[in-house]
């Protein structure tokens, strides 16, 4: 198979989408976010970070000095990006089980637990290089991995997080839809 730049893809933009756990999701490329699906707006620079590992345990034999198999025992699939955007939706997704509430007429409450509840909810990512188009949705996820907020004069109080991707009652732990010629089954 040659080399072929046309295949080379950025991503130039998008935008992570939450919703609560069973909403449903759009099954292709051309409809909206279905009602309930909030855009978390601005995110840094630095994109989205997506990640997925599996985990193996080698089955060793007395005759052999290397691994006669290896037995697949775990898969992670992770989501890493910050928000710029301060706002009820992403400081609720920062903070699990925080509410917000106005308290007296322009003044509102963050209200941070002290002990915070599983916090999942539906996941979605969406990025396009020109015409080409892709989403990835995660029916099951949680933030499980929150780095420091930097209150400072050189930049945006930004609230980095990962969100970590749960099995669910489908067989995949996410979807990847595209529109990519590339993608085009081989024959």
């Amino acid at each position: 198979m040659a080399n072929d730049a046309d295949n080379v893809r950025v991503g130039l933009g998008g935008s992570i989408y939450i919703a609560p756990k069973g909403t449903t999701a759009p099954t292709d490329l051309d409809t909206a976010w279905p009602a309930g699906w909030v855009d978390l707006g601005y995110l840094s620079d630095d994109g989205v970070e997506m990640s997925y590992s599996t985990e193996t345990e080698d089955i060793n034999a007395w005759q052999s000095l290397s691994p006669v198999r290896k037995v697949l025992t775990g898969v992670d699939m992770t989501l890493g990006f910050t928000a710029i955007e301060l706002k009820t939706s992403t400081v609720t997704l920062y903070f699990p089980s925080s509410s917000m509430t106005e308290v007296t007429t322009g003044v509102n409450k963050l209200a941070i637990p002290a002990a915070p509840t599983p916090d999942e909810r539906a996941i979605g990512l969406e990025w396009a290089d020109g015409d080409i188009k892709n989403r990835l949705i995660i029916a099951r996820g949680e933030v499980t991995n929150r780095d420091s907020i930097t209150l400072a004069r050189s930049g945006a109080v930004a609230l980095p997080m990962t969100v970590s991707a749960y099995a669910d009652t489908a067989p995949e732990i996410a979807v990847w839809l595209s529109n990519d010629p590339a993608w085009a089954p081989e024959s």
